[in-house]
């Protein structure tokens, strides 16, 4: 396989619901089509890819299940990090299936796979000190208090809405099973991997690894993927067809092409990128660059194919 062409690509887990009213198994698998038709594309033009996705709303899915089937049949609860290896085998079959059958359609004899992935953390990392990444559904006070004694939780009142558990999100450190991966890209093969984030893991100091609640940012451990792998390209496939600086103001400009010097600048700011939303995905390119990487991609799916031949999207480059 030519180096050359290696690409990441971070698809947003919200970007298999569309449309808050389907939000059923299926519709997301329809969504994953329409995404895995854009990536098709891609690596018709060429493109060896390695797939990175989000799970935030589909881990909320599960997670509320477990809860509902604890409270009204007694079932055994779903620990958080089990319900993110649940997602990166449900969204990655999704993705897998759609993608072999497009490429089966055009005649591209390309092999899809999907890797459950470990993502180490450091257990000293200060996010675990403050939780602030809220799971799972509403509590009354009275539940919560019991839920932090009983089985160490950290909950939080939410704006009047009722009580919610948090967990932290600390940052990636290692892809258990980079090696893994790093071979099937090697081989041509399309690789779905970190999928929302990685499945959060320590090392206890034993050199075991053991899994622990919290949220690993999937735009960031997409990052570090592409950064190990050394891909000529990182792609952030997310809800808007380019960045903004001045967002939702007056001022606001569209931005066709970033330096990192630029994208630095503007973060640090701190006034141009929301924190939950755009802020994470340049801080994601940033590393990417600063770590040997060539050129990153921010664009929605559907202008993907267009972004690549520049003709929209947000290009950030090293220069």
């Amino acid at each position: 396989m030519s180096k050359s062409k290696l690409a990441v690509i971070a698809i947003g887990g919200n970007s298999l619901i569309k449309d808050e009213k389907k939000i059923s198994v299926e519709s997301q698998y329809e969504a994953a089509r329409e995404t895995c038709y854009h990536i098709a594309d891609m690596i018709e033009q060429g493109w060896d890819v390695a797939i990175g996705h989000g799970n935030g709303p589909q881990v909320g899915f599960i997670l509320r299940r477990s809860e509902i089937a604890a409270k009204y049949e007694g079932m055994h609860e779903v620990p958080l990090e089990v319900c993110g290896a649940d997602s990166q085998g449900a969204i990655g079959y999704a993705l897998q299936q759609n993608l072999q059958n497009i490429l089966y359609q055009r005649g591209i004899k390309k092999k899809v796979v999907t890797v459950v992935t470990q993502t180490l953390v450091d257990r000293e990392d200060p996010a675990f000190a403050k939780p602030t990444k809220p799971i799972g559904s509403f509590m009354t006070e009275e539940e919560a208090q019991r839920r932090e004694k009983e089985q160490g939780w950290s909950v939080v009142e939410d704006a009047g809405r009722g009580w919610r558990r948090v967990v932290a999100s600390p940052l990636p450190k290692e892809i258990v099973e980079l090696e893994t991966v790093q071979t099937l890209l090697d081989a041509g093969i399309i690789t779905i991997t970190v999928g929302g984030g990685g499945i959060p893991v320590i090392d206890p100091g034993d050199g075991n690894y053991k899994g622990v609640a919290a949220v690993i940012d999937k735009d960031y451990a997409s990052s570090l993927l592409a950064q190990q792998i050394k891909a000529d390209l990182f792609v952030i496939s997310t809800a808007v067809e380019k960045v903004a600086i001045h967002f939702g103001k007056p001022e606001q400009k569209w931005l066709d092409k970033m330096t990192l010097a630029e994208a630095k600048a503007y973060l640090a700011e701190g006034t141009h990128f929301a924190k939950g939303s755009m802020a994470p995905k340049i801080q994601a390119v940033i590393w990417y660059l600063e770590n040997g990487g060539k050129q990153a991609l921010i664009t929605n799916p559907e202008n993907l194919g267009r972004a690549l031949k520049s003709e929209t999207g947000t290009w950030i480059v090293n220069e």
